[in-house]
């Protein structure tokens, strides 16, 4: 018998550690707001059997908290807790303005032009026109550039303007173009264009598969025009065309001083790239106004540009004063971001963020649903648009101030990829992306929406989010 109890002793005290570190997974995953917090306690649980488990039951369950916010959510619904509603101001911006330049270390440029084209039925067109027409330089990066019958139109376009004497670069992310293969480098290279691949290496074990992306679009033309924003090279950008999976956008054609900012980055990018340096007029004109908008590019990136983009987001949340409204296709921003918002929001501004129904990444949706509590907690607004997949990233403050460009609002894009924004200053602009926002704002997700997810639903969300450093 005492044999026997030897035997089994091991067996049971494994039982019990499975079991005790299985429930300390479950309840990290479902409240535990930090996720390297909540992957160091599952860590321990599992690595130091029983023990790990029983001092997260000592140390890592914050009783307190919870309690508090259930006197909070009584309180708001009782109406004790009524915010005022925020008034807005003439120059409250300007410390944004000083906080960008000092953070991007460039210059708030007068003098530009900027026109919203939705989608690739408004945008391509613009763009292939330019290319046509384009007489000294023409500068195009693009994460995605594929070779469809989209494609091929600025891929016929850029082998024409090279070949009248037009001096032409081409530069494609070696992930998002296509690693193994991209058709699009091949047939311009065949054609004698200048063009490179981002971070591409033949070499698996050389090349980062993931990060050190160059998610930034761009193209310039003679220094003078040029177009930015969300938009790849491909045809299930053009929603006219009925494509089996469209996909929504917005783009910017810009024209004044600060193109000459974003042939700035575009050069940078190539010197990095090829080691070759663009310089000269064909390049970098005398700048000419255009029109009365104030405007500004932030780089972001892992290298010198590290957080520039997520500095000047959080410095225009500070100087909100009546709303601020976001259109992203991935919402999976670090605590900062969310404090930051839920802080504007209790202090009565009206924060908004508009959301796919459906992303193209599931996952990424799910790990959105377990981030988004401490925004609604606070009395911020997520909306869901339906389909179709809606890949703009468009931010106002105020209606006098927008964000728009390549970027994300997610660590992927705050961190590990080169991105570009353009920050502008222009009450008109901001309002019509104000109402592309509106227009997509469709059906709310509200803290009851989550509090009905089942205990599986809340389960896989929470785990999504414990990747949110990857995603």
């Amino acid at each position: 018998m005492t044999s026997l109890t030897i035997a089994i002793s091991p067996v049971v005290i494994s039982g019990v550690h499975i079991m005790l570190a299985l429930s300390v997974t479950i309840h990290a995953l479902l409240y535990k707001r930090d996720a390297g917090s909540a992957m160091a306690w599952i860590g321990l649980a599992w690595l130091a059997p029983i023990l790990g488990s029983v001092l997260y039951l000592l140390l890592g369950i914050n009783r307190v908290r919870r309690r508090a916010e259930r006197l909070y959510h009584r309180r708001v619904s009782s109406g004790e807790l009524e915010l005022p509603r925020a008034t807005g101001g003439d120059n409250h911006l300007d410390q944004l303005k000083c906080a960008g330049q000092r953070i991007t270390q460039r210059s708030a440029e007068g003098g530009n032009a900027i026109a919203i084209l939705r989608n690739g039925d408004q945008a391509y067109p613009e763009m292939l026109g330019g290319i046509e027409a384009a007489q000294r330089s023409v500068a195009l990066s693009s994460y995605i550039f594929r070779a469809d019958t989209t494609g091929m139109e600025f891929i016929d376009a850029l082998v024409r303007a090279a070949a009248r004497g037009v001096d032409v670069r081409v530069l494609i992310d070696g992930i998002g173009g296509g690693y193994f293969t991209s058709t699009t480098y091949r047939r311009l290279r065949r054609a004698g264009v200048s063009v490179a691949r981002f971070s591409h290496s033949s070499l698996p074990w050389r090349m980062p598969f993931l990060n050190l992306r160059s998610h930034k679009k761009v193209l310039t033309l003679d220094g003078y025009i040029a177009f930015t924003g969300g938009l790849n090279i491909g045809a299930e950008n053009v929603t006219s065309g009925q494509p089996r999976r469209p996909v929504s956008d917005t783009h910017f054609m810009v024209k004044g001083p600060v193109v000459a900012q974003l042939v700035d980055v575009f050069a940078d990018d190539w010197l990095f790239t090829t080691g070759q340096r663009l310089a000269g007029d064909p390049w970098f004109p005398v700048p000419k106004p255009a029109g009365d908008s104030v405007a500004r590019v932030v780089t972001s990136g892992p290298d010198q540009d590290l957080e520039k983009l997520e500095f000047v987001i959080l410095e225009a949340v500070a100087c909100a004063r009546t709303c601020v409204k976001i259109m992203t296709p991935y919402f999976l921003p670090d605590d900062r971001i969310i404090t930051a918002l839920a802080l504007a929001s209790f202090r009565g501004v009206e924060v908004d963020v508009i959301l796919p129904e459906h992303s193209n990444h599931p996952t990424l949706d799910w790990a959105a649903r377990a981030q988004i509590g401490p925004l609604l907690a606070a009395g911020g607004r997520v909306w869901t648009h339906p389909p179709p997949f809606d890949h703009s990233k468009l931010m106002t403050v105020d209606a006098s101030w927008c964000l728009i460009g390549s970027a994300n609002w997610d660590m992927r894009s705050f961190r590990l990829n080169f991105e570009l924004d353009l920050e502008i200053y222009h009450s008109g602009l901001a309002q019509k992306v104000n109402g592309l926002i509106g227009d997509r704002q469709g059906s709310p997700i509200t803290a009851a929406t989550l509090d009905r997810r089942s205990v599986p639903v809340v389960l896989r969300d929470r785990a999504a989010r414990l990747m949110l450093p990857y995603l």
